[in-house]
């Protein structure tokens, strides 16, 4: 019981980053916690026993996308760097929940990269392995995403600007 203490919320948060749905992050939290137990022999200790749990609770939360159809493969957006180029943003002035809002605007492939990458801390060589893609699609999709999330990020401080939202 104090393992599941210790863990859930985190775990909780990270189907819902996901799935953004309050029911399905629950029932995929209960689902990784009861196979972590029932596969505990497969515990090598590699890694710490919460980063393991976290890699059942993505995957049982991808594999649940996919089961709902919810999961698309989405084509690239084509990014022109002149725009973002010539735009700064004082990062300074940003606040985390408002970044957070701004990749849920994003495209489900790019929502779930950055998410991986940027607030899970998973590198590029595990989301390649997370999602099945190559280490070479995954560098390039993160790098489109991050474009993108710069790219509305700045329109959300010129349109804040313009009309004081």
């Amino acid at each position: 019981m104090q393992i599941y203490k210790g863990y859930y919320k985190a775990m909780f948060n990270t189907a819902f980053r996901i799935l953004k749905d309050d029911f399905e992050a629950e029932d995929i939290m209960q689902e990784a916690f009861l196979t972590a137990f029932t596969k505990l022999y497969t515990f090598k200790g590699e890694v710490t026993f919460g980063a393991w749990l976290k890699r059942i609770v993505i995957n049982k939360s991808l594999t649940q996308l996919k089961k709902n159809n919810r999961y698309e493969e989405v084509k690239m957006d084509i990014i022109p760097n002149f725009e973002i180029q010539e735009e700064r943003i004082d990062y300074s002035l940003l606040k985390a929940n408002r970044v957070v809002d701004k990749i849920n605007t994003l495209k489900q492939n790019y929502q779930l990269v950055l998410t991986l990458n940027l607030i899970e801390g998973y590198d590029y060589e595990e989301i390649a392995q997370i999602m099945g893609y190559t280490n070479e699609n995954v560098r390039t999709t993160i790098s489109r995403a991050k474009k993108k999330l710069k790219q509305v990020l700045i329109e959300d401080n010129i349109n804040t600007q313009m009309y004081g939202k």
